[in-house]
């Protein structure tokens, strides 16, 4: 079993029909954890009734929430989400309690102990929480995921930048990499390229380009792979993205071929989007 940290956001995903756990940090530690190993989130609610109620309904997904913070002065974060042609817009809430993650002794070793660690750009909206994240990031010795995860204006050139150089492995969807290429001046010849000049740029093993229902492309240094996607009925795509990640991350640590990991991190991935809300439960063939 690998332990496999999330770090950044938690909050509550304020939907129509209601309120569901949700950041992507904590999304993917939840589908890590759903998969076979032992994720856990490192992120900051506030003391309050709404960090309460988040931390207890995490514990009854069975992901650990003993290296969650409580804030005495920010609240807990949250983010009011619609949806648009069927795709989520998010209103995100500032200075919220995970705006301000602190090194503990605690976090230190567990990022010590962990076997990859996956972490993203709204996090390091403020000094605090960004200066946290790249220290505990760089503890991290075997696997480091960016999953650079644009939100509206809460991300610059230097924080991608400096992202990208603490990472091993990226992941952006299709509408990030020509943004992404177009701000660190890489031609946009084609997805492939463009995602293999940014590999090349930051020394990466890896970047993964998501393509929602149409799939998704690996490139390494030397090789590729292609999906299609898998076709399922799609109740939202809140955290879909977040559950390829951490399908991605269990294939890699355990050394499957490209195609391998491509297609599981499909199939995680549309199981997700089939479900309402980020954390849905899965069956034991996703244990593999």
């Amino acid at each position: 079993m690998f332990n496999i940290i999330g770090i950044g956001e938690i909050l509550w995903d304020m939907l129509p029909e209601g309120k569901r756990p949700g950041g992507a940090p904590s999304n993917f530690a939840y589908v890590a954890g759903a998969l076979g190993n032992h994720g856990h989130v490192l992120s900051r609610v506030g003391d309050d009734e709404a960090g309460s109620e988040l931390l207890a309904e995490l514990k009854t997904k069975n992901l650990a929430t003993e290296t969650i913070q409580i804030d005495a002065e920010y609240p807990t974060g949250a983010v009011n989400v619609r949806f648009n042609d069927g795709q989520p817009v998010y209103e995100i809430a500032e200075n919220a309690a995970w705006d301000f993650l602190e090194l503990t002794d605690q976090w230190r070793e567990s990022a010590l102990n962990s076997d990859a660690i996956c972490f993203g750009s709204l996090a390091q909206r403020s000094d605090a929480a960004c200066k946290t994240i790249r220290e505990t990031v760089n503890l991290v010795k075997n696997l480091r995921i960016f999953d650079v995860n644009l939100r509206g204006q809460f991300f610059s050139r230097e924080i991608l930048r400096k992202s990208f150089n603490m990472a091993n492995v990226a992941k952006l969807n299709a509408d990030e990499l020509p943004l992404v290429a177009e701000i660190f001046e890489i031609k946009k010849l084609n997805p492939e390229k463009a995602a293999r000049d940014l590999l090349v740029k930051f020394g990466l093993k890896m970047v993964c380009v998501t393509r929602g229902a149409n799939g998704s492309l690996l490139v390494t240094k030397k090789n590729s792979s292609e999906h299609a996607g898998f076709k399922s009925a799609v109740a939202d795509t809140i955290g879909a993205g977040d559950a390829f990640t951490a399908a991605l991350a269990h294939g890699l640590l355990r050394r499957r071929t490209l195609g391998e990991i491509n297609e599981f991190a499909n199939k995680v991935g549309a199981f997700v989007a089939s479900q309402t809300g980020a954390m849905p439960r899965f069956s034991e063939e996703f244990r593999t």
